[in-house]
């Protein structure tokens, strides 16, 4: 089962799944409206009769301060992010519940565990989420029912050129961008993990226990991270990306940041923005 807002990137990615020997059900479907995501694990059933694994994965991404934020594209970042998870997981329970087995896999971010700023209704909505997964999956303890969540680090998606921007500033994403290979393979595997949440991406998640342990470093470093490093160059006109509109056909893969000489170049200058700020502070 394939959902999404667009019905021709949709039958795209379907076209793909069938030419690769799969079967493939196209169900076009805006997770921010509770009645179409319960029509769509209704068609699960109606296609396959039970529904094994329930994918939460829908997001969209805004850049700006806070205070520079349309209300409207934050809140829509919300009801995309957080409670179209929260209706995927209402929609199908009911029948995970029937079958007494199923696994809801809900994808979150490296963002559910630490902040940066500029994109507060994208960390917001992640952390809601994994406080949400967490919940979920304290109710379905003795239960067959299974809560894996996914925390994938940057990765190499086309979401960054989607985004909403009122940064005044061209966006690329905190490199190393890892591959949506990896997060997807995290993501198959899932259903048979023991542990409830798996990290995609050790660079960054090696910075948890500096945000952990010392904050006021890892606040330093990521505001210097934004400024120097993901936002550059001017953009002077405003966008909502495709937080409200999807795009109307079907994306690549990949958003083209792990070429060679650019991931290079981003990473050398994490690498030396953290060296300056540890020194600095061994200064004062």
């Amino acid at each position: 089962m394939l959902a999404s807002r667009s019905a021709s990137a949709l039958e795209t990615v379907a076209d793909e799944c069938r030419e690769a020997g799969g079967d493939a059900l196209a169900v076009p479907t805006d997770v921010t409206d509770e009645a179409a995501v319960e029509a769509l694990a209704a068609a699960a059933i109606a296609q396959f009769g039970r529904i094994d694994v329930w994918v939460g994965n829908a997001s969209v991404f805004a850049y700006g301060r806070f205070e520079d934020l349309p209300s409207d594209v934050f809140r829509q970042v919300l009801e995309t992010n957080l409670m179209g998870q929260v209706h995927g997981v209402r929609a199908a329970l009911p029948h995970l519940r029937r079958q007494g087995s199923g696994t809801l896999v809900l994808v979150a971010s490296l963002y559910s565990r630490m902040g940066s700023p500029t994109i507060s209704p994208y960390v917001t909505s992640k952390f809601g989420l994994l406080g949400f997964a967490e919940c979920l999956r304290q109710e379905l303890r003795g239960s067959r029912i299974r809560v894996r969540v996914v925390l994938p680090a940057t990765t190499d998606t086309p979401v960054f050129g989607h985004a909403a921007n009122f940064t005044g500033r061209k966006v690329r994403p905190l490199p190393p961008a890892i591959s949506p290979t990896r997060v997807a393979r995290a993501i198959e595997r899932a259903p048979r993990r023991r542990r409830h949440n798996a990290f995609v991406g050790r660079t960054q998640t090696a910075t948890l226990p500096v945000h952990d342990f010392a904050p006021r470093v890892f606040d330093q470093l990521a505001s210097w991270q934004m400024e120097h490093i993901e936002l550059h160059s001017s953009q002077p006109a405003n966008s909502s990306g495709t937080v409200f509109v999807a795009p109307a056909a079907a994306s690549p893969v990949t958003g083209g940041w792990r070429s060679g000489p650019l991931r290079a170049a981003l990473v050398g200058a994490v690498a030396a923005s953290a060296a300056a700020l540890f020194a600095r502070r061994g200064r004062t």
